[in-house]
């Protein structure tokens, strides 16, 4: 179960879910960043993983800036025409990298506060545009952010001047890169380039490439794989412990 909240940012109040695991704390705190269908039971899912696997889940509303809205269909709303215009002429324009960036400020600084949070770092996942997020998180406060997973990532190497696998000398998490077999948006060339910068700038790291489409982890998806999910959980909690017990 999940206990929502709101978290005060630069520019208002965010909606936030939290995850706790039964039993007294303090547990390994992460922080996840939703992928671009939004929250819905599918996103609330991964914090509820979480939470029983015995670590303290954040789990913000990245769009709260589009007002309330009902959970969409993550089966429909990239190929729906008017679903996909509303998403991104409503929702996705409210989302920036620095928005994004002055946001999870506040997160992180909301997780200090919390005495079941335990102390040494914050770990990151993400999931499609929360992937991006989460290695963007780990180089913009390195002193805070111990690790970060990102699954089926997109947009993570662009020509952009603020393109996230240029700021892989900021990084000092470890990173773990779960990609899809198939994703436009992630293409062999991009991974390629990505594990060249973040080998380059000395970041411990493992980029792994799932027989999957774009998409498999969150279980509404059309693309959904349970095997390959259940293998992103196996790393993701490999990555937490790891680096919480180092």
């Amino acid at each position: 179960m999940s206990t929502k909240i709101e978290i005060t940012t630069k520019d208002g109040r965010c909606p936030t879910y939290v995850f706790r695991p039964d039993g007294k704390g303090p547990w390994p705190g992460v922080l996840v960043f939703m992928d671009g269908v939004g929250i819905r039971p599918a996103m609330l899912a991964v914090g509820e993983r979480l939470a029983k696997s015995g670590y303290f889940a954040l789990l913000p509303d990245l769009f709260w800036r589009a007002g309330a809205y009902e959970p969409m269909n993550a089966k429909t709303v990239f190929t729906d025409p008017e679903q996909r215009k509303l998403l991104m002429e409503k929702f996705f324009s409210t989302v920036s990298q620095e928005k994004t960036m002055s946001d999870t400020k506040a997160f992180l600084e909301h997780m200090a506060t919390e005495p079941d949070v335990k102390p040494g770092g914050i770990v990151t996942t993400g999931y499609c545009m929360g992937a991006r997020f989460s290695l963007i998180a780990a180089a913009t406060f390195p002193d805070k952010i111990i690790a970060a997973a990102g699954y089926h990532p997109g947009r993570v190497v662009t020509d952009d001047p603020d393109s996230p696998h240029l700021l892989a000398p900021k990084i000092k998490a470890r990173v773990y890169i779960g990609a899809a077999s198939e994703d436009p948006s992630f293409t062999d060339d991009q991974q390629k380039a990505l594990d060249e910068a973040l080998t380059k700038a000395g970041v411990d790291h493992k980029l792994e490439k799932y027989p999957a489409k774009h998409g498999w982890v969150l279980t509404d998806t059309p693309v959904y794989d349970a095997d390959c999910a259940e293998k992103h959980w196996s790393t993701l909690f490999g990555l937490i412990n790891e680096t919480h017990s180092s």
